[in-house]
């Protein structure tokens, strides 16, 4: 017998200025289901969730909560229509204690006054109801992120919430505290809760849900039974490949590789919560990449080896020299440069000019009291500007009017002009046309045939093969395999990638 719908959302349409962000998009929810909202980057995944919690608008589509409809204009009114939402950073109030916190706004009173005893005695009758021990009394600070996430639930089940949404609880997570989440969970849904968890942890979808939907590009994908879906399809539906309609692309490079030469080496290394211990070697002239879907550890990866995340497991080797990195400017003192994921917060100083950004690393490489001239600068500027064919008015405009292809390339030419060994290319061609992506490709190719040693992270498999002459595959923040040679082929990727079907935590 099918159990109850609790929430049906049809025909779902969203759109940003210039951007489709849902397209038509359905999703039901039954009561007592774990049902997973999966897709990379970009999917619409936020999206949906800020239209059902009232957010955002939708243009198009209905919300049913048991079969009456409903439009949330406010979280506020998603509460009061049964739909409680906890999201990855926990925004209740550190300073309170626990049962302030699960009572807030809704305290018991007596004679206008809170009445705290009555409040402490239902706090503590609430948690021991889902099994969560901590004192109502104890302040929230004190407790652990897992705990702090299980007194917001506590909180949104005690205002009977019939739809609960989970927002990549466990990212932040220890094995132990998800495994304690997952507990109150299948408690919640023995009493009929709804959950909508959205997470990209695949062993956890297959623990714990019972139905997935994928998105994918603003768009439906599918709605499919967790035990139907093998993981290698679900792999192939989040990153729009099917197997069978792909040629092989295989570069046309030969020269190059030095593999007698190895230019960085790290044994053991890892950073506790983000990365599990890893190898990896890299010779001289080699383009290496980290395949893996979201969030399965590649950018935690480079960035333990650049020092942005110190790590604190395992050693690290550069040119043969056992090295310490404490800072990612001893790491470029070392020879390497990190274009990083997200070049908005990370990548381009907005207000400053082309040539600004172009030259920022050089000069912070070489130190203030070796300032560079004005004609240096200029020559620099100009220089890469030409090489990478930087569409710009001039190498003084700000770098914010340029497009997001355009600011690309002016941090790959900020990252050259240092004369790294070894550049990190975190998704460079991410958000760019098809002309521009094609050029960093042969980029890439281009440098390491002049013998810089390149690793490449991007979310796009043909990218990949087009480029890297071996593959480490990532899943849950460790490394799971390596291909190379004549394995590297779309199908072996996305094996890997999906791991077996058995679970293996």
């Amino acid at each position: 017998m099918e159990s109850k719908v609790v929430l049906s959302m049809k025909d779902i349409s969203k759109t940003f200025p210039g951007v489709k962000a849902l397209s038509h998009v359905d999703f039901m929810l039954r009561e007592g289901e774990v049902h997973a909202l999966m897709g990379e980057n970009g999917a619409g995944k936020s999206t949906l969730i800020k239209v059902l919690t009232g957010v955002y608008e939708f243009d198009s589509g209905e919300v049913t909560m048991s079969g009456k409809s409903i439009v949330n204009h406010s979280p506020q009114d998603a509460q009061e229509n049964g739909i409680s939402t906890v999201y990855q950073e926990v925004n209740l109030c550190p300073n309170l204690t626990v049962a302030e916190n699960l009572f807030i706004g809704r305290e018991p009173r007596r004679f206008g006054m809170i009445d705290w005893k009555t409040m402490n005695k239902k706090a503590a009758e609430l948690l021991k109801s889902l099994n969560i021990e901590v004192e109502p009394t104890g302040m929230l600070e004190e407790c652990s992120i897992a705990i702090q996430q299980m007194i917001a639930i506590a909180r949104a089940v005690d205002m009977e919430c019939k739809v609960l949404i989970l927002d990549e609880p466990t990212s932040s997570l220890d094995d132990e505290e998800v495994k304690k989440l997952f507990g109150l969970m299948r408690r919640l849904k023995d009493k009929g809760v709804g959950i909508i968890f959205v997470t990209h942890f695949l062993e956890q979808v297959y623990e714990i849900c019972d139905r997935i939907t994928v998105l994918r590009n603003g768009e439906l994908v599918g709605e499919y039974e967790t035990e139907s879906l093998p993981r290698v399809m679900l792999v192939a539906k989040m990153m729009g490949k099917d197997f069978d309609d792909l040629a092989d692309i295989k570069s046309e490079r030969t020269g190059g590789i030095d593999a007698k030469e190895t230019l960085i080496e790290a044994k053991g290394l890892g950073h506790q919560g983000t990365i599990r211990p890893f190898d990896i070697a890299i010779h001289k002239g080699e383009v290496v990449g980290l395949a893996g879907l979201l969030g399965s550890g590649r950018s935690e990866l480079v960035r333990t080896i650049y020092g942005a995340d110190k790590p604190d497991c395992g050693t690290l080797k550069v040119k043969g020299q056992e090295v310490k990195i404490g800072t990612p400017l001893e790491a470029m003192k070392l020879g390497m440069a990190y274009l990083p994921e997200d070049r908005k917060k990370e990548g381009i100083i907005a207000d400053l000019s082309v040539r600004e950004n172009i030259i920022i690393a050089l000069q912070a490489k070489r130190g203030m009291l070796k300032p560079m001239s004005r004609k240096e600068m200029e020559e620099a500027a100009d220089k890469y500007i030409d090489m990478l064919q930087i569409k710009t008015a001039s190498r003084e405009t700000p770098i914010k009017s340029l497009s997001g292809g355009n600011q690309q390339k002016v941090i790959i030419g900020r990252w050259l002009l240092t004369n790294p060994d070894f550049l990190i290319l975190d998704e460079p061609t991410r958000g760019i046309d098809i002309g521009t992506k094609t050029e960093i490709q042969k980029l890439v190719l281009k440098l390491a045939d002049e013998g810089k040693s390149i690793v490449f992270i991007s979310s796009e498999v043909e990218e990949m093969l087009r480029t890297c002459s071996t593959l480490h595959i990532l899943r849950d923040g460790k490394k799971v395999g390596e291909i190379t040679g004549d394995e590297l082929k779309q199908e072996k990727i996305m094996e890997t990638i999906a791991g077996g079907e058995e679970s293996h935590g």
